[in-house]
């Protein structure tokens, strides 16, 4: 929820100098901040590591140029611009150097609860790094790396020594199970967190060694946002494509009928207006913790223009079009809605739907998955629970001729709600 003050209260001193890893936040958070409030975050991270920065939450007011969070590379604003974070862009950043600067402007009207950070020593990619997916996580070290501290590949282990490495002559890479291996889960601000620990045996004679003790926590915090995007056009179009982005993978498809047997194969689907469609997003992978949640679909004529003419069917988990339905949401790793097909009018070709489904802990009775409607704004959303964009189409409008070929019940059963 935004704030108007009529009367500004004294602004609370903020910014500073911080070292290592921690967090920090806007003034008076989790309360509202300031109006006119200007705070400015040097980061300096342990030795000659670099500094991985993420926005844990975020609620500024509805206006980029108003209220914002720039980031810089390196000890000042003179440095590298890195990007803004404004309105519910959850962004994460990495320094190229051991500093980073924040820096927080308000205007002089409308405030919010403002943001909490964190911040990391990291390696630099040049020594090693860790991706994840809903399958797997990805470390590779640098030999080099290895080598400067005295150790090489075939020393290293991770929490569940049984699993190996593959060696290269440049790199270290482990390849293993999101859920194997030693990974522990965790859950922070609503967020899941993989973590492992990177050590390595140590070469010694009899009861003594002189190497350092070698220890690297590695892990992954899933990115934020996922859109299931459908199409279905009027005239002739292009192939279809199902494409996930984000540290999870999701997919997205048409069935045939509400009894989710048969997935469509015809490419494109030739439907026709009126026509009950079926769609299931899965979240891949073996991770039964996890549920998915419908939380937002919203439709327009345009791939990358959802505002100007924008058409929901649902919106916070509240159905707005009367021919949305979900059969499941909130309770397994899997959700299934369906809609009838529509086109926009003033001889628009395409529709395109993109769909937001929040991932959420199936133990958590209180999550957002649970809570079902929710009439507030959709931005706080982002800052409870992770999320994944999926794309899937295009969906063809059969000609009017053609509309009974092939399909003398195109509606399918009439399902009721």
């Amino acid at each position: 929820m935004m704030l108007i003050l009529s009367c500004p209260p004294s602004a609370s001193p903020c910014g500073g100098y911080l070292s290592g890893s921690g967090t920090f936040s806007s003034p008076n958070h989790p309360n509202h901040y300031h109006d006119n409030a200007y705070c400015v975050w040097q980061l300096r991270s342990v030795g000659d590591q670099r500094i991985f920065l993420t926005f844990l939450y975020l609620q500024l007011e509805n206006c980029c140029s108003c209220d914002y969070i720039s980031v810089y590379d390196g000890p000042s604003v003179g440095h590298r611009y890195l990007g803004k974070v404004c309105n519910n862009t959850l962004n994460s950043f990495y320094s190229t150097s051991n500093y980073m600067t924040v820096v927080f402007r308000t205007d002089g009207s409308v405030v919010g609860r403002g943001f909490n950070a964190e911040f990391i020593s990291t390696l630099p990619t040049s020594s090693g790094s860790v991706d994840c997916s809903s399958d797997s996580m990805n470390i590779v070290v640098k030999r080099s790396y290895l080598n400067s501290l005295g150790y090489d590949g075939h020393s290293l282990y991770l929490n569940d020594p049984n699993c190996r490495p593959k060696i290269s002559s440049y790199e270290v890479i482990f390849r293993v199970p999101i859920n194997g291996c030693g990974n522990i889960r965790k859950f922070v601000n609503g967020r899941v967190v993989y973590a492992n620990a990177l050590r390595a045996f140590t070469s010694n004679s009899g009861e003594i060694t002189r190497q350092s003790h070698f220890k690297v926590n590695v892990g992954c915090r899933m990115a934020e946002d996922s859109v299931a995007q459908i199409t279905y056009l009027v005239s002739h179009h292009d192939n279809s494509s199902i494409t996930g982005t984000g540290r999870f993978n999701s997919s997205m498809d048409f069935y045939t009928s509400n009894n989710f047997y048969y997935k469509v194969t015809e490419v494109p689907y030739k439907v026709t207006l009126n026509q009950y469609l079926y769609v299931q997003v899965n979240l891949k992978g073996s991770d039964s913790s996890l549920v998915l949640y419908l939380d937002t679909c919203v439709t327009s004529p345009s791939p990358h223009d959802f505002q100007s003419r924008k058409y929901y069917l649902v919106r916070n988990g509240c159905p707005v079009d009367n021919t949305y339905w979900a059969y499941t949401s909130g309770t397994q790793h899997y959700a299934r809605f369906r809609f009838r097909a529509f086109q926009f009018l003033r001889a628009t070709e395409s529709v395109y739907i993109q769909c937001k489904v929040l991932i959420c802990q199936a133990s958590d009775s209180n999550s957002r998955c649970r809570r079902g409607c929710n009439k507030r704004r959709a931005r706080d959303v982002g800052s409870e629970h992770d999320s994944q964009t999926v794309v899937l189409g295009p969906i063809q409008l059969k000609d009017p001729e053609k509309k009974e070929e092939g399909n003398p019940n195109p509606n399918h059963e009439q399902d009721k709600a």
